[in-house]
């Protein structure tokens, strides 16, 4: 299975990094083929609505990372969304690379199925994450592989302890 993996926080090396090195680690290990993009080391800019995508194939205006995003989509079986959780949502970056695939809504997606790793401070703050997750794969039909939870995630590199992550690894070592 060709896995794309997005993570979303602008914290280098910080613990939705971590997760999703852990998680593409373990998918490697289980025989996939994984793409890691750290949207920390990228440029993605929001969408402009101009639909130049629709009348180009997919292929965005914008002259930026996103293009190249764009390009591993094309390959991906899974897509999985690592995310902080600022102010009770995914962040700003993984929320400008979600409204970009904007560019492949006339063209159309490879992707069969979608999951979420996400980590917060506190408990209790993922609803809109959640429901963001759920109408993406009900519109698209793709299937809702779930979301890993992980709370407490108080300190940058608080992850390396989290007993939670177990839970990432289970998860990329049994996709099947």
């Amino acid at each position: 299975m060709n896995i794309l993996v997005v993570t979303g926080s602008p914290r280098k090396g910080g613990n939705t990094e971590i997760m999703a090195d852990v998680f593409t680690k373990e998918a490697i290990n289980a025989g996939h083929q994984v793409t890691l993009r750290k949207l920390s080391e990228l440029v993605v800019k929001p969408c402009q609505a101009c639909q130049y995508c629709f009348t180009h194939n997919g292929v965005c205006v914008q002259k930026d990372d996103m293009n190249s995003i764009l390009k591993d989509l094309e390959q991906t079986d899974l897509l999985v969304l690592a995310s902080p959780i600022y102010w009770f949502d995914v962040s700003a970056q993984t929320k400008c690379f979600i409204d970009r695939m904007y560019a492949f809504a006339k063209k159309g997606f490879r992707i069969g199925s979608i999951a979420m790793l996400l980590n917060s401070g506190a408990d209790k703050v993922y609803n809109a994450a959640e429901a963001q997750l759920n109408a993406i794969s009900s519109y698209f039909k793709w299937e809702n592989k779930g979301i890993i939870k992980i709370p407490g995630m108080a300190e940058k590199g608080s992850m390396h302890n989290a007993p939670e992550l177990k839970k990432v690894r289970d998860f990329a070592e049994n996709l099947g």
